[in-house]
């Protein structure tokens, strides 16, 4: 124990810190012990108010000392931290008495401490020399003639040596023994503390007493107390026996114990009033929070819907304004209505006349045109004939049929179809002209238009159309490109037109008798035009019967496309408009199968039909046809193709009803109409290839093509020499005017003109 020094230290950090470090100092090695009576408090603090220890319960006192311990032992270690900093192994030692200057005594006799600091901080009093300090209080701290009493009462002892020093009254000294250093080897982690509690009797007893001051700052102090220690001691221990203090103890304690209760009672139900009246208090807030939120809401609308008015305001007093100024704008555009209307009535009056004399000049040139060739149609000498197909050069053939050879040729600069009768078809000069005159009236986009004719050649002149025949286009001759299925329905519904154009011929119906895909031309756009018309047959008053049939003139059954024919000319050697339709039925079918006219063709495809193997049989050349049409053609062909003439369709009525939307959804717009009413699209050979418009003055120009005058004269003074179709150079630059194309032209405005008008005034 010589080579251990004692430090006294409290629980304030700040005021025993420096009494720490002047030990440290002066140790000269020696191990320190650091030193603390702890003075229990004779209060408990409940919720937030310090409550006597006497009215508290045993669970809530010993809760509160289990603090105030933690509390110390933490200090303590502090003050073993600060020892390890300088380098000094330090131990702890602890104690809990009422007395502090009591607990220091017990310490100092149960350890043997010989060497002690404790009191005021070093300083000039304190020298190196001595490690107690040297004081004008005495220094005899501990005596060695002191020793603890054997009594029941563990906390109190006797001083052998001197009647100065007794015990102070206390509950009891805890003597927690030597708190090894955190940084010694082999000791436990945390501070071992010695629970043996020096306690009067087995009962919780609390301390009467008041409490002493914290901490002893001076030795003077100890030496004051312990002078005064005797008197007190044996006052206490002759006024209360150990029983009448046991029983009182008792009786305090139960009365804590009731105490506590209510206080439990209390505390538990101002805690439950509390937590209500908080959170109501927390809902008034939620809802005036609320409150203040809707009412900011309903003032900011309010303040928009004011400025919503003040703008409708300014709005409706602009709109007033407006409407009045329409109003008389109204007052003014209806009387100007009126006299529009006055002025249109007088004008639809003037155009009506006009109409009727249009037309009654129309019926006065009909009448004439058995007697009198039309000012669009030329007469061709014989020499033109001769010079233009090179004296019928046959390199310039293109075609041959039963009824003539038809020729390439270059006529009054051009491009024409020049057809010649066959020697043993040459007619009778009344018969000719009766054709010349007949061909020459039938005006419709789908029919080779007649441009002229050579009586004493036997010849007649065709417009030229360039892509050849619909038989060829079908087979695909000299590896030309398929049609397509839209191009193919357009083909149908283009010649379903012209048939219906031929039968509806006034004053009598005409009869086509040949017709076969060979008869079909396409021309550059790939609208068909119908030829053959040289086998066309009139269909004369005295000879329609009521059954619709007549005698063709001349016609030889065994000269007829059999494929083509109708089967009944074979049994009653007659062709009727429904032989037409026959032939029609025939060629749809070729354009649905892309097949050659077999004569089982129609078998084919009605077996297909009802095997539900139709689709197989559609030409796949023309692309994906849509079924369900496809499929409504071929039943309509079929019924086209009918032995029986009677069950035939009408062509107007029911097959042009039929191809025409179809037309009209799938093909090319503007492409056909019915009868003789003409087209809203102008035919293609009226427009001028250069500006793609119709021609009011056309001329021909050296390479055979019909040009507006104006356009092509443009064309040549931009410094071009070569054909705007052809692109090859041309031998001259003249131009040479084509009075029947102008005819057309203005015979189509007539038309157009007249269909418009009556169409906008109805």
């Amino acid at each position: 124990m010589e080579n251990i020094l004692y430090v006294a230290v409290g629980e304030e950090m700040k005021q025993n810190k420096p009494l720490l470090l002047w030990a440290l100092k002066y140790s000269e090695g020696r191990k320190i012990c650091i030193m603390h009576v702890h003075r229990p408090a004779n209060t408990v603090p409940i919720m937030g108010t310090e409550f006597p220890a006497s009215t508290a319960n045993e669970r809530e006192f010993r809760a509160h000392q289990a603090i105030q311990l933690q509390k110390i032992l933490e200090i303590l270690d502090e003050y073993r931290q600060i020892c390890c900093r300088r380098g000094v192994q330090a131990e702890t030692l602890f104690a809990e008495l009422n007395c502090v200057e009591e607990g220091i005594v017990a310490l100092i006799l149960q350890h043997g401490i010989s060497k002690l600091v404790m009191g005021a901080a070093a300083d000039k009093r304190y020298s190196k020399e001595g490690i107690v300090a040297r004081t004008d209080h005495r220094t005899d701290v501990c005596s060695p003639g002191w020793t603890p009493q054997s009594s029941t009462s563990r906390g109190s002892f006797d001083a052998e040596g001197s009647s100065r020093y007794s015990t102070c009254s206390s509950s009891g000294v805890r003597d927690l023994g030597r708190i090894p250093s955190l940084t010694s080897e082999g000791s436990h982690e945390g501070s071992e503390i010695n629970e043996a509690i020096f306690q009067t009797n087995e009962h919780l007893h609390r301390p009467s007493a008041p409490p002493l001051a914290d901490g002893i700052s001076d030795y003077s102090h100890f030496t004051q107390s312990e002078e005064s220690r005797p008197d007190a001691e044996n006052a206490r221990l002759e006024g209360f026996p150990a029983g009448e203090r046991l029983a009182k103890a008792e009786k305090v304690a139960i009365e804590a114990m009731r105490r506590a209760q209510v206080w439990e009672s209390l505390h538990a139900e101002e805690v439950k009033q509390r937590k209500d009246t908080e959170e109501a208090l927390a809902r008034e807030k939620e809802e005036h929070k609320n409150v203040n939120k809707r009412l900011n809401h309903a003032l900011e609308d309010i303040r928009i819907a004011s400025d919503k008015i003040s703008s409708l305001e300014s709005q409706i007093a602009e709109s007033d304004s407006m409407i009045k100024g329409w109003e008389l704008r109204m007052a003014s555009v209806l009387d100007l209505l009126q006299t529009y209307r006055k002025e249109r009535d007088e004008v639809v009056e003037k155009c009506d006349k006009a109409l009727k004399e249009a037309e009654e000049l129309r019926r006065k040139q009909e009448e004439a045109t058995s007697a009198e060739t039309p000012q669009f149609f030329s007469e061709i000498s014989f020499f033109e004939i001769k010079e233009a197909t090179r004296h019928f050069d046959p390199s310039l053939r293109i075609g041959e049929g039963r009824h003539g050879t038809i020729y390439k040729a270059l006529l009054r600069q051009t491009v024409v179809a020049i057809k010649k009768l066959h020697q043993n078809k040459v007619q009778d000069p009344s018969g000719y002209q009766l054709e010349v005159d007949t061909l020459s009236t039938l005006k419709h986009p789908n029919l080779v238009k007649l441009i002229g004719s050579c009586e004493e050649a036997q010849a007649f002149v065709y417009e030229y159309v360039p892509n050849g025949t619909l038989e060829d286009r079908l087979r695909c001759k000299d590896n030309t490109p398929p049609l397509s299925w839209q191009t193919r329905i357009c083909i149908a519904t283009e010649l379903c037109s012209a048939l219906v154009f031929l039968h509806s011929s006034k004053p009598v119906g005409i009869l086509h008798g040949d017709l076969s895909s060979a008869k079909v031309l396409l021309d550059a756009n790939f609208d068909s035009k119908l030829c053959g018309s040289g086998n066309c047959y009139l269909l004369s008053h005295d000879r329609i019967l009521n059954d619709n049939i007549t005698q063709s003139w001349g016609a030889e059954p065994e000269g007829t496309t059999l494929p083509y024919l109708d089967p009944e000319f074979l049994h009653t050697g007659e062709l009727t408009l429904n032989s037409d339709t026959y032939s029609f039925g025939i060629i749809l079918l070729q354009l649905l199968t892309g097949e050659p006219p077999a004569l089982g063709i129609k078998r084919k495809v009605k077996c297909a039909l009802d095997a539900g193997e139709f689709q197989s049989l559609l030409d796949p050349l023309a692309g994906d046809w849509p079924f369900e049409q496809a499929k409504e053609l071929a039943q309509l062909a079929l019924r086209c193709c009918e032995l029986c003439r009677e069950t035939r369709p009408d062509l107007k009525s029911e097959v042009w009803t039929v191809l025409e939307p179809m037309r009209a959804l799938y093909g090319r717009s503007g492409s056909s109409q019915l009868g003789s009413e003409g087209h809203s699209e102008p035919p293609s050979y009226l427009l001028c290839p250069i500006s793609q418009e119709v021609m009011k003055d056309p001329h021909v120009a050296a390479d055979g093509f019909s040009y507006e005058a104006q356009n092509l004269r443009d064309w040549f003074e931009r410094g071009h020499d070569t054909s705007p179709m052809t692109k090859l150079n041309l031998k001259h630059r003249n131009l040479v005017p084509n009075h029947a194309l102008r005819s057309a032209t203005e015979e189509w405005r007539l038309k157009s003109v007249y269909t418009v008008f009556r169409s906008s005034t109805v």
